[in-house]
């Protein structure tokens, strides 16, 4: 791992002091506060664009906030390694709460949209920061413990949060969805505050920000994020704004790699990717972004479309993995500690891997327990397969080096997600275009059975395109297998505590 002794030592003080579990309240509220507000908006987008207008546009609501998200990880890692945890996790809620605010005050979609982006400049902070810190509170015999909270309070309030937002919009108005905000995340900035207090450190005198660097970061993932968001949506993959975005976006990865070289303290390090475990686990959670995607976007329209199911039927189908991936990820200590991290998390994705490739062989049309047991059983094996990997990383480094390393692990996460989506957003249109002859894409087809306009051969096409969407999860399942089997190490060298 190339770790000097500074770093082990690094690793073995307490990197908090204080109250403990007031710090852990106020992570746990910060997790809420970035999960919610993913999905939040979703179930309100009638009554916004009722409100607002800018229908053509409000795909944006969702697509701003989480490339904002996304891009600002590598940054905040870096500048919670060099400046401390707090001061990071401070400006990042004061940020996303000023976002909040901004966005319920908002007179049109265009500035929706932009403070959203703002919104999510803060929720990269809150989602990188509340990570980092977890692991800096814990030894590595605890660690699990907080994870597994946060992962419960992560996949709750993403649940959620499409429910709330759809209570508020039609029960108050849609600007609560964004004032509730304000009093949760004001009680987890006081606890920060009040509670959390870092040792001093003395790189902090003349600590180096690497500006140049962190631009050049933020543009060039805005820039590819943003190419797969909108390609295949809002103009053609091979259109010249395609093309265009690309071309831009291989530009500026060029200029990334020539100033991050370059750079004192580079805002994403040479050694995130030369060292083993960390670039294995970074591609095999970048493979588990990408899987994610097939039963989160689209096993709610093959529940009302395929099997009939009213909306919130079918969420429920979806939701049954949330309720066994904590439970899995909290037991995983039992198992990674007698067979290791590797091992542990290769146990869990192969049999990830099984359960993904066995969705296609669902009887047609099917009942709704039997993808609602594969999704029970896929939470439990992400569970085995996710929570080693973070804890198994964040303990190979030491404090100066964790923020980057979550962040890098975060980021390549987002990222499948994002290529996911679109990836698997054109396999499933391909598919569709293959057995009606070129008759539209899945949401017009998916409109077209809500309105009982379409024939019983529409709903085995859109079968057929989730099968073929969840055969490409189960692909990139095996691919973050065999990461895990050829390029991480048997043990993973965590350092001494």
């Amino acid at each position: 791992m190339g770790s000097t002794g500074s770093a082990a030592r690094e690793a073995a003080r307490p990197a908090t002091t204080g109250r403990r579990g007031a710090v852990v309240a106020a992570l746990m509220l910060s997790m809420a506060l970035a999960a919610l507000d993913a999905t939040i908006v979703s179930t309100a987008v009638p009554q916004i664009v009722g409100d607002l207008g800018g229908f053509s546009v409000f795909s944006w609501l969702f697509s701003g906030y989480l490339l904002a998200v996304t891009v600002t990880l590598p940054v905040y890692g870096k500048l919670s390694d060099t400046f401390g945890r707090k001061p990071v996790l401070i400006a990042g809620s004061v940020v996303f709460l000023l976002g909040s605010l901004l966005c319920a005050v908002a007179w049109n979609m265009g500035a929706l949209i932009a403070f959203r982006i703002v919104q999510g400049l803060g929720g990269g902070a809150l989602q990188g920061t509340v990570q980092t810190l977890a692991a800096d509170l814990y030894p590595l015999k605890d660690r699990p413990k907080i994870q597994s909270k946060l992962s419960t309070v992560w996949a709750v309030s993403a649940v959620a949060g499409p429910g709330l937002g759809g209570v508020l919009a039609a029960y108050a108005d849609w600007r609560w969805i964004f004032l509730i905000n304000l009093p949760i995340g004001a009680v987890a900035l006081w606890l920060i505050v009040r509670h959390l207090h870092e040792p001093e450190r003395e790189a902090t005198a003349h600590a180096r920000v690497d500006w140049a660097g962190a631009l050049a970061v933020f543009a060039c993932g805005g820039v590819l994020l943003t190419a797969l968001v909108q390609g295949g949506v809002a103009w053609p993959w091979l259109s010249a704004p395609s093309l265009a975005l690309f071309g831009a976006g291989l530009t500026l990865v060029a200029v990334v790699v020539l100033l991050e070289r370059r750079a004192a303290e580079p805002i994403i390090p040479g050694w995130v990717w030369r060292r083993r475990t960390i670039a294995a686990v970074n591609l095999a959670l970048g493979a588990l972004g990408l899987l994610m995607v097939a039963p989160s976007v689209f096993l709610p329209t093959y529940a009302q479309s395929v099997l009939g199911l009213a909306p919130v039927a079918a969420g429920f189908v979806l939701s049954v993995w949330t309720l066994s991936w904590p439970v899995s990820a909290a037991l995983s200590q039992h198992v990674y500690r007698r067979i290791g991290f590797r091992n542990t998390a290769m146990l869990g994705i192969g049999t990830a891997a099984l359960i993904l490739f066995a969705f296609p062989f669902l009887p047609y049309p099917g009942q709704a327990w039997q993808p609602t047991l594969l999704m029970l059983l896929l939470g439990a094996a992400l569970g085995l397969f996710q929570l080693p990997l973070i804890v198994g990383v964040q303990s190979t480094v030491g404090w100066a080096e964790r923020g980057t390393t979550t962040a890098s692990v975060l980021f390549c996460r987002q990222t499948g997600q994002t290529i996911g989506a679109a990836v698997f957003g054109a396999v499933a249109n391909g598919v569709l275009a293959a057995r009606l002859g070129g008759a539209g894409d899945l949401d017009s087809v998916t409109r077209a059975l809500d309105s009982g306009t379409a024939p019983e051969a529409t709903r085995r096409a859109i079968a057929d395109a989730v099968h073929a969407v969840y055969l490409g999860a189960a692909g990139a399942a095996t691919l973050a297998f065999l990461v895990l089997l050829f390029l991480a190490p048997r043990k993973f060298p965590v350092l001494k505590e």
